[in-house]
């Protein structure tokens, strides 16, 4: 525990700009013990080992004051590194200084329009994407769209990488007529440049396959995300958690077509990955938790439902934080099935504090439509008729939002 308190305030004190360390002499075998723990975490990354990277990128943080100068590049991009890691295994209150110090060193640096400024926006705002704050990500992925279109030409990779993240960030606030063009243009860059079986060409035809499954278009959905997992499993092998990503992704189209049975082997598949190398407590385990856990709901396994419903809701309020929109959808869902239990007051409850989050977020219209007519049942099935009311009255204002946004008329 002391060790982890130190670690954390070092970490905290070197983003602050509090430790005077270039005063100390470089020591014999510094700079190359320093180099050969940032790469080392590089590969350590790459095979999917994510704590022993932590470590060893941390090594090299402590290191590279020394090595390089707190405000030198080289130490940005190790800044930058780990926070990636870090947001990789769902310790985004860790990730974020480490972002902020490595984008304001880039800045200082190299000024407000170079690629490393644009790729640290886009890191950062990947965050705020992870933590839930759409609306500060949203400034941020534009900032690095429009750095990379004037300095690297409106077709080159990263471009198509700040494309796809956009897209991404559409699709979670329900404006997916503004997120198909993105991801389609993302693809069409990616094939362009790339191999076909590149896993960033997986990753565009993932997005675009989520889309498509959330906008109810199964059968433009199921062959992408078959290609993705298959370019995945060839590039990575089968434990991989991006093969966990397309298993679990598979599995909700899966589960919304009404194939039962496909959908529970293939979230079984996606957990068990998800645990084995990114621990039982990481946000992605949560999110298949909550998802094998409505599955069972609609197959009216209740008993198997619920702890599973709970043990993720636990997980997310652990690692994201009582007020983030994951929360309010394991609330929900949660929620939900105490309705289906005829167990109201539970529910109701649940579904109070849910809509709480999701207007303080700002979420997406879709989910906030979700809670208000699940609340107008629950307040019905009570006799409440006027409250009943006032909430369909809120749902379909929301609903007409949602279609108005999904047609390409935001409001």
């Amino acid at each position: 525990m002391a060790r982890c308190a130190s670690r954390g305030w070092w970490l905290l004190a070197f983003c602050w700009g509090w430790l005077p360390l270039t005063a100390t002499a470089l020591r014999a075998g510094e700079k190359e013990d320093c180099l050969a723990a940032w790469e080392k975490g590089r590969a350590l990354k790459k095979n999917a080992d994510f704590p022993a990277a932590a470590r060893e990128y941390e090594r090299a943080l402590a290191l590279a004051p020394r090595v390089f100068g707190p405000d030198a590049e080289n130490s940005a991009s190790i800044l930058n590194n780990l926070a990636n890691l870090y947001s990789g295994m769902g310790q985004y209150a860790q990730a974020e200084p480490l972002h902020q110090r490595s984008l304001k060193i880039r800045e200082a640096k190299l000024g407000p329009d170079h690629v490393d400024v644009a790729q640290s926006h886009n890191n950062l705002a990947v965050l705020y994407w992870h933590m839930g704050q759409y609306a500060q990500a949203e400034p941020l992925y534009l900032r690095s769209l429009k750095i990379r279109e004037a300095k690297l030409g409106p077709d080159d990779l990263d471009v198509a990488q700040s494309l796809n993240n956009l897209a991404r960030l559409y699709r979670r606030i329900g404006r997916y007529a503004k997120a198909e063009p993105l991801y389609q243009h993302s693809l069409k860059i990616r094939e362009a440049k790339l191999a076909q079986d590149h896993p960033d060409v997986a990753a565009s035809l993932n997005g675009l396959a989520i889309l498509y499954t959330a906008m109810g278009e199964y059968t433009k959905a199921e062959p992408l995300h078959q290609r993705s997992l298959k370019i995945r499993e060839a590039m990575f092998g089968p434990e991989h958690p991006d093969v966990a990503e397309s298993l679990h992704n598979l599995a909700l189209l899966y589960s919304d077509a009404g194939q039962y049975a496909q959908a529970e082997s293939l979230y079984q598949g996606s957990l068990k990955i998800y645990e084995a190398k990114l621990g039982l407590d990481h946000p992605h385990v949560a999110t298949i938790l909550d998802n094998l856990a409505r599955l069972y709901s609609r197959i009216g396994q209740y008993a198997k439902a619920e702890p599973l419903h709970q043990h993720s809701l636990k997980i997310r309020e652990a690692m994201l934080g009582p007020d983030h929109p994951e929360v309010a959808e394991s609330l929900h869902n949660l929620a939900d099935l105490y309705y289906d239990q005829s167990r109201y007051t539970e529910a109701e409850l649940l579904v109070d504090r849910a809509i709480t989050i999701y207007d303080r977020a700002r979420a997406d219209p879709t989910s906030r439509f979700r809670c208000h007519q699940l609340r107008a049942r629950i307040s019905w099935r009570q006799q409440r008729k006027a409250e009943a009311l006032d909430d369909l009255d809120q749902a379909l204002d929301l609903a007409e939002t949602a279609r108005g946004q999904s047609a390409g008329a935001e409001q």
